[in-house]
């Protein structure tokens, strides 16, 4: 071999060679076979690695200890904190194990109670509020004075008077304990509490949205500022169900509000529903068909949130306004009593929010008649 010949051979070698730990370099570092294999005989190289195909990972107490989060756990001296680590379950390559205790039983739907389906916040406005209390000016009287005038004379004056209302948003809430394990093991139930938990505060929302007395921690519901139900006319004796609903909707259109629904409670809607003509026929429809709940061109809203015997006619969007200071929201925590000593959470659902009532004459109360005391 030419001198030549040998250095050209010897220039190929040394790029081949480097090329060569170029791309062992990158298999190392790559997720790939030789990667694996080069990680495994470096773990195998470490002391962790034990005889007997065993390698051991820090225990629970080394990963706590040597956790970045509670460095800065520690250091944090200037208010109330808490740290949390995930510990990773400790892999034993050598050993057997028995594996679970048994197949998992299979797991049905949860079978829950029924739930009412809420229908009064839909008739009213809604507003989201950021402060701790509405103001709203609110009208008190109208004097209307005007008048054709003769030319040159005195114009009249008429009066107008306002008063300014302030209303204060409202807490509802309610909580449950529950274990930990059982919520973490088991999401279903988790996302079922939290429903049922929202559930409850929409079933209060609606009763007091209704009937809220106005003192204390109630609402100012719609009843209790409603007009009370006097027949424009005698209908001669003939009054039906309907009938009285027909007058209510007259009772507030003469008091110029017309009335845009109404509320009852579902056993009333049923009997209206199964009224018959002289024939027999029945007069909201056959029972055969689907009839939609409208009287008179007004939707009708049956909740047992309602009274029976009871009904509410109103121009609902005069009515009253509804603010919103915190929308319906499930928090979880262990503060509360030893529940974090017992690996218990208290799972809490609140809302806060206020009603405005606004016109007393939007809103007719009265009853059918059909029970008596």
């Amino acid at each position: 071999m030419n001198a030549l010949t040998k250095d050209f051979t010897d220039a190929v070698e040394t790029q081949f060679s480097k090329l060569n730990a170029d791309v062992q370099d990158a298999l190392k570092k790559a997720n790939t076979t030789e990667g694996i294999l080069f990680d495994l005989e470096q773990k195998m190289a470490r002391s962790d690695f034990h005889g007997g195909g065993e390698y051991r990972e820090k225990s629970w107490g080394e990963q706590f200890v040597d956790s970045d989060g509670l460095k800065a756990f520690s250091e944090n001296h200037s208010s109330p904190a808490r740290f949390r680590l995930d510990v990773k379950a400790t892999v034993t390559t050598g050993a057997t194990s028995g594996g679970p205790l048994g197949n998992p039983a299979y797991r049905d739907a949860l079978n829950n109670l029924p739930q009412r389906r809420m229908r009064v916040r839909d008739l009213l406005p809604t507003v989201s509020i950021s402060s701790g209390s509405v103001e709203y000016p609110k009208q008190t009287t109208r004097t209307n004075a005007a008048d054709v005038v003769v030319e040159g004379a005195l114009k009249p004056e008429s009066a107008y008077g306002w008063t300014m209302e302030t209303v204060t948003p409202k807490v509802i809430a309610h909580f449950v304990p529950a274990s930990r394990q059982i919520l973490e093991d088991a999401p279903q139930l988790r996302d079922t509490i939290d429903t049922e938990l929202l559930y409850g505060l929409a079933l209060k929302e609606e009763e007091q949205l209704l009937t809220g007395s106005g003192t204390g921690e109630n609402l100012d519901g719609l009843i209790t500022n409603a007009t009370a139900y006097a027949a424009p006319f005698d209908p001669a004796g003939t009054e039906t169900m309907l009938d009285t609903l027909a007058l209510a909707i007259l009772q507030n259109a003469i008091a110029e509000e017309p009335a845009d629904g109404i509320i009852v409670h579902p056993s009333d809607w049923m009997r209206m529903r199964l009224l018959k003509d002289a024939d027999g026929k029945y007069i909201l429809g056959d029972p055969a068909t689907a009839v939609a709940p409208v009287l008179f061109g007004l939707p009708i809203v049956a909740t047992q949130a309602m009274e029976i015997d009871k009904f509410l006619v109103g121009n609902f969007r005069r009515a009253a306004t509804l603010y919103d200071r915190w929308t319906p929201r499930v928090e979880v925590s262990t503060e509360h009593a030893d529940f974090f000593t017992r690996n218990l959470v208290a799972i809490l659902a609140e809302e806060r929010l206020a009603l405005a009532p606004k016109n007393a004459a939007a809103l007719t109360y009265g009853d059918f008649g059909n029970i008596t005391e």
